[in-house]
């Protein structure tokens, strides 16, 4: 049977042909994405950058640490602790010692995120002056990449200043240097200094102090602005590639499996023809097996070579979009090739053993007819494991919506959930396009003429060719409904929830980085007819279960303006029971109930046991927590929301908003404004991820769709001679393969809606669950694009691969032996 298996692989050209294509692109899409992967596992180590010249960096406590049975758990702090005055008085004698202070400055015409430094540090990094000269006033500064020359007057929001130097941009920051005295008084609290002396002197010094840290080599890094970045460069990147690994797997191995088990239907005639001249079942199963592992190892080594060159195209691609940190290159890793090839092998052997394993079983006479008309398409294994994964798929989620609702809220669930529902409707797809294509071909079928009746008949006849064709549409249709609109859903969920929540009619926002001073905030209080509402932003630990240390956000406002200007989701309790001794948690947390005591750490690492004066719904799971201004140290009002008093005036009050925070230059937005721009938006880089996942599924199975389809239509060619035979043209004969495919197309789509429709109502019950009213998001105008586009591929890979072969004699076409 060796030799007849090398045969077919001759003579059957174009059937083998597509499935080495759809193994060899899938493998290629595994590799890829497993490369990225193991490349985003390690990043490089990064030297110090602002402190690099420095010899010893001393910083006050920023990371809390609580021991539980399990160990000492850390988070860190939202406001770090500056070193100890009586520490600093030890430093200062051990050898010359330097303030180190950061802080926000907004400048016309200067770059956004421009940070303050006193001009002593810039020795560190450092900064050597090429144009101009040091500060030597309270109005003068230098500047870092010369965006103002010096000379040049600029308004900031720390005031006017006059630019008398300049020193070179180094990569890191946009910086404004003042002398060491004007900056000590736009930001008296220091959280870190540099000590020239040694190190081991020094470490002596701050012994006793908790949390105090002593950097010395790489480690003056973690003095640097943000020193997480890279490793929260590598948790973004590892999820994007692995999401899109998962759903790559998935769609390979789903076009894979389809396509291979496919090319064995196809060849019903040719298992018949065999059986009767004597094969029996065991050597037509071994001939398609070795036909598969032979397909399957050249496929999966050109996949692995394809993939090895793709990888590094990806790796540019995701840096140029922002996705990546410019080091992320494609490392030297084998592991991701075995993964590839050996999936790549093991779902061709899978893909055509079921298939083989009913050609094996079928006697000669029956193989015969099921050339011509498909019986028996749905086998028990097919009805079992169909029904078994559609079972599951709605039991879990009842479990989901019962147990823990907020769990469909997750990426890793709406992005893994759909491929349960696809694979089942995709196993019960003989069952459920033969309906599905008889009810939009009823209409025409009614028409004049024999070709909506034969469009009709075709696909209700070929249920495996319907099936196998329509599976591509399937997924294509239902991973873009599915993710695009679980993630609009939600987004329009937390738009919808801000909204309900919010009372104000404006709302004053500080400048990013930066907070209102008491005078700014004072000024709108001033303003006739506003009633405000000044909050901050800070954090609050709590430690569960003994042995999570937890970190939610928290916003300390006073509770009666609170209760003014916001409506929060209450669940139990009253906005007027917070006081400095008392906290609002939500349902998310472990204790909430009202009345009872909970040990938290408040921004700073201060321990305190808070009681609990209400419970808030879990909504999205962005509620966050609430406390007074007391238990929010070092946190600075950077929201003042402002409801008008009875018969105030809307445009005057604007008005003295806009002016009290001139200065600050703060931003004043009406209700609907600001509900607008803090709405959740997909981000330029959230949509390049996004389309990185899905453009990788699409472009996948657009390919299958059109590999599919030039294989069913190569094995129609005396199906189509016929026709010509009976009297038809070929413009009608290409009209009605062109029918067919839309007719396919259709059943597809209409299929993966019915997935991203379930998948999405999952989603709507779960928000209605957690007490959030919206409505389902579907991304209609994308679907219709993806349709039109499979649409218009299966056209052409259907009339394009029949056109030339109907140019031939039709009796010369339809005598061609297979």
């Amino acid at each position: 049977m060796l030799s007849v298996a090398l045969r077919t692989l001759r003579t059957r050209r174009v059937t083998f042909l597509g499935s080495f294509v759809a193994l060899s692109l899938g493998v290629a899409l595994l590799t890829v994405t497993g490369l990225a992967l193991a490349s985003s596992l390690d990043a490089p180590d990064r030297a110090p950058e602002r402190f690099a010249a420095a010899a010893v960096v001393v910083r006050g406590q920023d990371t809390l640490r609580v021991p539980t049975p399990l160990g000492v758990r850390t988070q860190e702090l939202a406001q770090p602790r500056a070193v100890p005055a009586g520490t600093v008085s030890k430093l200062e004698k051990l050898g010359r010692v330097v303030q180190d202070r950061s802080f926000a400055v907004r400048a016309e015409g200067g770059p956004g995120a421009l940070v303050g430094h006193p001009w002593s540090t810039a020795a560190f990094a450092p900064y050597g002056i090429d144009a101009g000269r040091a500060p030597r006033t309270a109005d003068e500064v230098v500047v870092t990449g010369g965006w103002a020359e010096p000379g040049e007057r600029v308004r900031t929001d720390r005031g006017t200043v006059r630019v008398v130097g300049t020193v070179p941009d180094r990569g890191f920051e946009d910086a404004v240097f003042y002398t060491d005295a004007r900056a000590a008084r736009l930001s008296p609290l220091s959280m870190q200094l540099v000590v020239d002396a040694d190190a081991t002197a020094v470490r002596n010094a701050v012994r006793g102090n908790a949390g105090v840290r002593v950097l010395t080599g790489d480690d003056r890094r973690y003095a640097d602005a943000d020193p997480d970045r890279d490793s929260e460069a590598l948790t973004a990147m590892n999820s994007l590639f692995g999401t899109a690994g998962g759903v790559t797997t998935f769609v390979s191995v789903f076009v894979v499996a389809s396509t291979f088990a496919f090319a064995v239907a196809q060849r019903q005639r040719e298992f018949g023809l065999l059986r009767t001249a004597g094969a029996t079942p065991g050597q037509i199963r071994r001939m398609v097996l070795a036909e598969a592992l032979g397909v399957g190892v050249l496929a999966s080594t050109a996949g692995c070579v394809l993939g090895s060159y793709g990888a590094p195209h990806l790796a540019a691609w995701v840096v140029d979009g922002g996705l990546a940190p410019a080091w992320f290159t494609i490392g030297d890793h084998t592991w991701p090739y075995h993964m590839a090839f050996w999936t790549g092998l093991l779902v061709a052997l899978c893909g055509v053993t079921a298939a083989s394993w009913r050609a094996g079983r079928t006697g000669p006479a029956q193989a015969l007819r099921e050339a011509s008309v498909d019986t028996r398409t749905m086998t028990w294994g097919r009805w079992l494991f169909g029904t078994g994964l559609l079972l599951t798929a709605l039991v879990t989620l009842g479990i989901a919506l019962a147990d823990d609702p907020g769990d469909l809220l997750h990426r890793k669930t709406y992005v893994t959930r759909p491929m349960l529902l696809i694979t089942a409707v995709a196993l019960l797809a003989p069952v459920l396009v033969r309906p599905l294509t008889r009810l939009p071909a009823w209409l025409p079928a009614q028409l004049p003429g024999a070709a909506g009746m034969l469009v009709r008949e075709n696909a209700a006849v070929g249920v495996r060719r319907t099936a196998a064709l329509a599976a591509p549409v399937l997924v294509t249709v239902a991973l873009t409904g599915s993710l695009l609109g679980a993630t609009a859903t939600l987004n329009e969920a937390k738009a919808t929830e801000t909204r309900e929540r919010t009372t104000a009619a404006f709302v004053v926002t500080a400048p990013d980085g930066a907070g209102f001073d008491a005078r700014t905030v004072e000024r709108l209080r001033a303003v006739p007819g506003a009633e405000v509402s000044p909050t901050s932003s800070s954090t609050v630990y709590v430690l569960e279960e003994d042995m999570a240390l937890l970190k939610s956000d928290a916003r300390a406002a006073d509770p009666e303006a609170l209760a003014a200007t916001t409506r929060l989701p209450l669940a139990a309790g009253k906005v007027s029971g917070l006081d400095d001794g008392s906290i609002i948690v939500n349902e998310e947390w472990e204790r909430h109930s009202v009345g009872r005591s909970v040990r938290v750490w408040l921004g700073d690492g201060t321990e305190r046991t808070l009681r609990i004066a209400a419970v808030m719904a879990t909504g999205t799971g962005d509620n966050g927590v609430y406390v007074t201004p007391a238990n929010a140290p070092g946190a600075s009002v950077d929201r003042v929301d402002v409801a008008l008093a009875d018969g105030a005036d809307t445009g005057a009050v604007a008005a003295g908003l806009h002016e009290a925070v001139r200065a600050a230059g703060g931003q004043v937005l009406g209700k609907d404004e600001w509900v607008a721009a803090v709405s959740p938006k997909s981000d330029p880089p959230t949509r390049l991820g996004l389309l990185l996942v899905l453009g990788i599924a699409l472009l996948y199975t657009g390919i299958s769709l059109v590999n599919t389809l030039v294989m069913a239509t190569s094995d129609r060619f005396r199906d189509l001679a016929v026709l010509r035979l009976a009297g038809a043209t070929h413009g009608q004969v290409l009209r009605l393969v062109g029918a067919e495919s839309l007719m396919v197309v259709a059943a597809g789509a209409l299929l993966g809606l019915v997935v991203a429709g379930v998948d999405l109502a999952g989603m709507w019950a779960a928000l209605r669950l957690l007490s959030v009213r919206t409505t389902l998001a579907l991304p209609w105008a994308t679907i219709g694009t993806v349709v039109a586009a499979c649409a218009f591929l299966a056209v052409l890979a259907s009339v394009v691969p029949a056109g030339p072969a109907l140019r031939r004699r039709a009796v010369e076409l339809a005598g061609i032996r297979e």
